[in-house]
């Protein structure tokens, strides 16, 4: 790569990395105004489980800053965010930077291997698919992938839980350890568990992940055997796997602008995979933060979701750009 193509590649991640920021304000600006829009409160929830009288209510809400205007509670809450203080978690009654350090690396190990193995297993699948379109197999596999791509994660999750920890219980059902066991086991047998248990949510959104990205990858895959440069290498005498192959390289551009996509919206289907398999994350935390009125870590959630929307679009773009020099002098 020539000094300006570098120049060109480190100008345009800046520029990304400037959006993304504007990106995460925007969606923590929305979040804290829709939260505003709800009925209730963080102490409302508390105080209607404890039957706590009116005049004590209005006092927490006085301590807590809730009685003030909502612009006022507003530039107070973004300036704390911008500080990186995100408040106290009342649903895990700790601060919510403590919850999200315990359980967003749960969510990110298993999002971020569910994530490359759809990506190989899709990719690969659905080249190998345009390589035979309309033939029986091709037809078998799309109509598969299109019944994966369908259905709710939480049912095939569900399914799989009730296949493999109750109908032939070879699988732990939930958690991500043994807690009974774990402190006595040793290393090897610690990893060994650890790896008991991811294997049923791992493989629920690995499943449906690979649907998705075999689809894709069939048709810009067909669309690149039928390209002139494909035609070309052919008519040099090219071997039939190394012309598919530059035909793979060429219609992986699009699947990999999906996986940078895909990536945040794992977090979506995380959210009801970790609850069925009891898997500790930031999925069963915001349902839990939801349910309980708990607007600090739901607010923190979201930010962390939409950091995670824009660090899979730069993902996409420098995975994109190693795929396909060209783009470098983009």
């Amino acid at each position: 790569m020539g000094e300006a193509a570098s120049q060109g590649v480190v100008a345009r991640l800046i520029s990304r990395a400037v959006q993304s920021v504007f990106v995460v304000f925007v969606a923590a600006s929305l979040t804290f105004l829709l939260l505003q829009l709800a009925p209730g409160d963080p102490i409302s929830a508390i105080a209607d489980a404890s039957n706590v009288p009116t005049e004590v209510r209005a006092q927490w809400r006085a301590q807590q800053g809730f009685d003030q205007p909502v612009a006022t509670q507003y530039v107070r809450w973004i300036g704390n965010v911008a500080r990186g203080q995100l408040g106290h978690s009342t649903s895990q009654q700790r601060p919510v930077r403590a919850v999200i350090a315990d359980r967003l690396p749960n969510t990110l190990l298993l999002m971020g291997l569910a994530l490359g193995a759809s990506l190989l297993f899709g990719a690969s699948l659905g080249a190998w698919q345009a390589t035979r379109t309309g033939s029986a197999a091709d037809r078998a596999v799309s109509f598969t992938s299109l019944v994966l791509y369908s259905v709710p994660e939480f049912w095939f999750a569900l399914m799989l839980l009730f296949v493999f920890s109750y109908w032939i219980p070879v699988l732990p059902a939930t958690g991500m350890i043994d807690v009974a066991m774990h402190g006595s086991m040793s290393s090897g047998a610690r990893l060994w568990d650890r790896l008991r248990h991811l294997v049923l949510p791992w493989t629920a959104l690995t499943v449906m992940g690979t649907a998705i990205f075999a689809r894709y990858q069939r048709v810009a895959m067909r669309d690149a055997l039928s390209e002139q440069f494909v035609r070309t290498a052919r008519a040099k005498g090219l071997t039939t796997w190394s012309v598919y192959w530059h035909a793979f390289r060429t219609a992986l551009l699009p699947t990999i602008t999906l996986a940078g996509l895909f990536f945040p919206a794992l977090l979506t289907g995380a959210v009801f995979v970790e609850r069925v398999f009891g898997w500790p994350g930031m999925g069963s935390a915001l349902l839990t933060a939801i349910n309980s009125r708990d607007y600090a870590l739901v607010s923190a959630s979201v930010i962390v979701g939409s950091a995670m929307t824009a660090l899979g679009s730069l993902f996409a773009d420098v995975l994109r750009a190693l795929a396909d020099p060209r783009l470098r002098r983009v």
